[in-house]
């Protein structure tokens, strides 16, 4: 029994593919390119000068777009400053805690705002968005409650520690 043989790519006789193939140049040479542009050249065209000018706008065009986009958002920003809160070294634990309490509502609030231009974005776009909301909402409720309650029971803790003992005086 022979073992087939594996021609290389494209030999043996003729397959469909290559009569396809037949429109294809043959490999062009530098100077038979320029000849040929330059015989386009000199033939009296009336539009050869406004399509040439157009190919060259869009080719500097394209090249002025891809220079822009290489200089954006790649050089560093200057002078750029950041503020941060300042906070006493010294103060109380309950304090802290009272200012995570704080922060926490403003960002619900923050949230809710967000949520509320969300849900205008949505009605324009017929989303139907009132059953999720409603889910979301019920968890939402939840989570902040057993995060008050557990800031509200570290705020005992802390404001306990933070007072002094209600005994008699050590002399």
């Amino acid at each position: 029994m022979q073992k087939p043989v594996s021609l290389p790519f494209a030999s043996g006789p003729l397959l469909p593919y290559m009569s396809a193939m037949a429109i294809f140049p043959r490999p062009v040479s530098p100077r038979s390119a320029f000849h040929d542009l330059w015989s386009y050249f000199r033939a009296h065209r009336p539009h050869k000068w406004p399509l040439l000018g157009l190919s060259i706008a869009i080719t500097w065009l394209i090249v002025w777009v891809f220079v822009i986009d290489a200089n954006t958002n790649t050089m560093p920003t200057r002078n750029q400053i950041i503020y941060v809160q300042n906070w006493d070294a010294s103060r109380s634990d309950a304090a802290i805690i009272l200012q995570q309490k704080i922060d926490l509502a403003k960002h619900e609030a923050a949230l809710e705002k967000k949520q509320k231009e969300m849900q205008h974005v949505a009605d324009m776009f017929g989303i139907d968005w009132r059953e999720d909301e409603a889910r979301n909402r019920a968890r939402r409720q939840e989570a902040l409650k057993q995060i008050n309650a557990q800031l509200d029971s570290r705020l005992a803790r802390a404001e306990a520690a933070g007072k002094p003992a209600t005994g008699p005086a050590q002399p």
